[in-house]
């Protein structure tokens, strides 16, 4: 199976160039015979929201070469560590700098000099990083079948076909944003490209230009449209909406899902991890206003259990425990250096969410927490006490910290810091952490609130946000 269907194509708006089907494989078959030519071992490609660099990621998949998507915007230093760890055989579209020891710039791509290499195993398609939450981020591994498998089910759910439009309006290397890109391809929609993001006006002067049907976003983004007082009757083709991320508050669920019905449309709240490729349950529009809690039954071809305290699993409604998902989608494995690239099938297409909840008697998941202090950073996961312990490292004087989920962010609130360390922190954090400093809202308070135990009072540093 390709993941470019019969009439996908797409649409640069930055260079006005449209790539119909036939056109879109020529451009794509010439990566691949380009890529035939590397090193073996994985690939690293950078992946900013643009022509380019989608199209190195489907030649990448297309050639059957592991790839690894990696933000752009990743520093040089964090780059170079990835690259000793996992050794690939070039990095294309390689930042305007000096290749590292052992990589020759070709173009703009590095090229690794040795020509022998780690093989990765013949089954593994796409890597992308999660969050190594004690600085040492790692790889999920994702098959070939786990990324074509979520695309058509993606698709199957949410109706995608040739005449669906959608925008990047989240980067490929995110796993949400090539969840996007994939589904609409794979089934012959199109995608159009353009790097402004949700909240720029050129990016809605591209929905209203090339009728988009869709958008996909975070809560972050949500938080946003509602104060820019979002009509989505204003772009008469677009029939839905969908959001991922981390949990939406109740009271935006239910108010954008009354403007998209009110409009035509529908909203569509949907649960995943990196992991599984990464959609695991989608909600019906059409359910959303009867369970507004739920995140809605598995995917085509994925199942849920909930597993209890005695370690048994069950699917009986209303019984609360960890979320395991079963489907073809779910990763091969971690991978931490180049040799881990190499290993097989290391879960069977188990998953194991870490995430506690419970399934009503028609199936549909209700999320309710974590099992341990876990909060998502642009949907990566992260261990919040390990999150406290690395800011107290980061050389900035802060001792007394304390980490509160915030929808696709974390907010960490300092005692006793100066308010120009602050984002001296979040950009520490994000270097540390191999994600954008956004991602980590570090706040001076006087005093961090204690209980009478003398542990932090979490739930107060809650209301303070």
């Amino acid at each position: 199976m390709t993941l470019i269907g019969d009439g996908a194509r797409l649409v640069d708006v930055t260079s006005g160039r449209t790539l119909e089907h036939d056109e879109l494989v020529r451009e794509v078959n010439r990566i691949v015979e380009a890529l035939s030519a590397l090193p073996e071992g994985v690939l690293f490609a950078r992946v900013p929201i643009g022509l380019t660099g989608l199209l190195r990621y489907l030649g990448a998949f297309e050639a059957q070469r592991a790839v690894a998507l990696i933000d752009p915007a990743l520093g040089a230093e964090s780059l170079g560590k990835l690259i000793v760890r996992f050794q690939p055989g070039a990095v294309l579209g390689a930042p305007d700098a000096a290749p590292p020891a052992g990589y020759r710039a070709e173009g703009e791509d590095w090229v690794r000099t040795a020509t022998e290499g780690v093989r990765p195993h013949p089954d593994l398609a796409v890597l992308l990083a999660t969050s190594g939450s004690t600085g040492a981020p790692q790889f999920a591994r994702l098959s070939r079948r786990a990324v074509l498998t979520n695309a058509h089910a993606i698709a199957e759910v949410l109706g995608i076909g040739p005449d669906d439009v959608a925008p990047t309006s989240l980067p490929p290397h995110y796993s949400y944003g090539m969840s996007v890109l994939n589904s609409h391809l794979a089934h012959g929609a199109t995608v159009v490209i353009e790097p402004s993001g949700i909240l720029g006006r050129p990016f809605w002067d591209a929905v209203t230009g090339s009728g988009c049907t869709s958008i996909a976003a975070v809560p972050y983004h949500y938080e946003m449209l509602r104060r820019l007082d979002f009509d989505p009757a204003r772009y008469p083709r677009l029939r839905a909406l969908t959001q991922a991320g981390g949990r939406l508050r109740p009271d935006l669920v239910t108010e954008f899902d009354t403007r998209m019905r009110s409009a035509g449309g529908g909203l569509y709240v949907m649960y995943g991890q990196t992991e599984a490729a990464p959609r695991m349950a989608t909600m019906p529009a059409e359910q959303l206003a009867y369970k507004p809690a739920s995140v809605g039954p598995a995917m085509p071809g994925g199942q849920f259990g909930i597993r209890q305290n005695d370690g048994s699993e069950t699917t009986h409604p209303k019984i609360t425990g960890e979320v395991i998902y079963r489907g073809p989608n779910v990763m091969m494995g971690y991978a931490e250096d180049a040799a881990g690239l190499a290993r097989g099938d290391e879960l069977g297409g188990v998953l194991p969410t870490g995430d506690l909840g419970y399934l009503d008697e028609d199936g549909y998941l209700f999320v309710t927490g974590r099992l341990k202090r876990i909060g998502k950073v642009f949907g990566n996961r992260i261990n919040l006490d390990d999150l406290e312990q690395a800011a107290r490292t980061i050389g900035l004087g802060i001792d007394i910290v304390a980490a509160i989920p915030a929808g696709d962010k974390v907010v960490l609130f300092a005692e006793g810091i100066a308010k120009d360390v602050s984002k001296q922190a979040s950009r520490a954090l994000g270097e540390l952490l191999h994600l954008h400093a956004s991602g980590f809202d570090v706040r001076p308070i006087d005093v961090v609130p204690l209980l009478a135990s003398g542990k932090i009072d979490y739930q107060a540093l809650t209301e303070l946000i």
